[in-house]
């Protein structure tokens, strides 16, 4: 019988995530308050032969978190810990959640340079697996890991910075198996406002635009409908009377000057604010998510592909088809490894059969060369992210070398990076 952690404790208690698809009962769950804690009970479960994992805001929905080990909890470990406005950077602890981030970043005359329209994950959750917004000039949060603070497999602490890009690209989307981040520094923009617009176009009119929009809009991004009422499954406000079946809710964000408080707009569908205050908001009912990443010169043919599949072989499957672009970068484990990329995500709806459809997904846009989002269900196994990735051997080179004996892996990734 192992004995107890050196740090707050709880034992065999149910972890179940935001989605409700994933849950495990851990021998302890600790919840450590700071850096020294997270390192105690990294060493005892070393010493005691146990796996660890850590946990954010439990957003993901594939089995990345699930361990019988000890869960490390992070959401003691918040703040921002420094801003350098010239060099536009911010430094925060590893459990801060974005939605924490906006206000202080603000006072700086900073912002983060792009954001999803989710902002409850945790900044290191958001970064191993390289969660993203929308816009083709832009990357994920992972490519602007700048820094890190990491407490690895040996029971240590290290820090990886730009002068060591090996390990620091290895470090940018790791999913969690290199160790736990205690405190990162992002890459920031200076502060900025956005201006939105949405519109309900049908598909026939949208597919003639997207380039233009890509090229005018600093964010596009939109969600085709299949049925009547497929925008409300995530809560999307369409206009009274309006047939949603074939139009996609579209979104649009430029940058605007406004003045304070007077120039800012909040209604739905005209909003103009702060650009943290127009990213968040959506999705606020739980689903199950598949998200795949396809270049971006096939975006559109992968795009039809996908609505000729949901038209003819899946009529039933309601939610829509979420599709972005994002930038391309050179984290070893990205999705955007190399490759400007467009997104496409659909849903399953909870407490139905949704696995046919989603691997009917996932063999149609495995024909496309699509990479996955590591915390959204998918199908991908060792022979295919090695395939996928290009730097594969090398995340898993850094990988061995902080985490030896595999202290951070799960059943699943220790069968995808172990």
């Amino acid at each position: 019988m192992p004995s107890t952690p050196p740090v707050p404790f709880r034992t065999e208690q149910r972890w179940t995530n935001w989605g409700g698809n994933q849950s495990c009962t851990p021998a302890f769950t600790v919840r450590p308050r700071t850096e020294q804690e997270v390192l105690d009970a990294v060493r005892f479960a070393i010493r005691e032969g146990l796996p660890v994992r850590a946990m954010g805001a439990g957003h993901s929905f594939t089995p990345i978190v699930a361990t019988d080990g000890v869960l490390i909890e992070t959401d003691a470990l918040t703040g921002i810990t420094g801003t350098d406005s010239a060099r536009r950077r911010v430094r925060m602890r590893g459990g801060t959640p974005i939605s924490e981030i906006g206000d202080p970043l603000w006072d700086n005359g900073l912002s983060l340079s792009n954001q999803g329209d989710i902002d409850k994950q945790s900044i290191s959750g958001a970064i191993a697996t390289a969660t993203h917004g929308s816009g083709i000039e832009y990357t994920s949060f992972s490519e602007r890991l700048r820094w890190v603070r990491l407490v690895t497999g040996h029971g240590e602490i290290v820090e990886i910075g730009e002068e060591d890009l090996h390990r620091l690209r290895a470090a940018q989307v790791a999913v969690g198996t290199l160790g736990i981040m205690t405190e990162v520094e992002l890459a920031v923009s200076p502060r900025y406002h956005l201006r939105e617009e949405i519109s309900y176009p049908h598909w026939d009119q949208l597919r003639e635009q997207i380039g233009a929009e890509l090229a005018a809009n600093r964010h596009f991004s939109f969600l085709w409908c299949p049925q009547p009422d497929s925008a409300a499954l995530y809560e999307l406000p369409t206009p009274d009377g309006l047939d949603m079946t074939g139009r996609a809710y579209t979104k649009k964000y430029v940058e605007a000057e406004l003045a304070e408080p007077g120039d800012l707009v909040t209604e739905e569908g005209r909003r103009a604010d702060r650009a943290y205050r127009i990213y968040a908001g959506g999705f606020m009912i739980p689903f199950h998510e598949l998200e795949y990443y396809v270049p971006a010169e096939r975006g559109l043919e992968a795009i039809e592909a996908m609505q000729d599949l949901m038209r003819t072989r899946f009529p039933n499957e309601r939610y829509p088809l979420e599709t972005r672009w994002v930038k391309g970068d050179q984290a070893y484990l990205s999705p955007f490894h190399g490759r400007d990329t467009t997104v496409l995500s659909v849903s399953g709806a909870p407490e139905t059969d949704y696995w046919p459809y989603l691997r009917a997904v996932d063999e149609l846009l495995g024909e496309f060369g699509a990479r996955c989002h590591w915390g959204k269900i998918h199908f991908l196994d060792r022979d295919r992210v090695a395939r996928l990735y290009p730097e594969f051997e090398s995340f898993r080179a850094v990988r061995r070398e902080l985490d030896p004996d595999g202290v951070f892996l799960n059943a699943t990734t220790r069968r995808l990076f172990g």
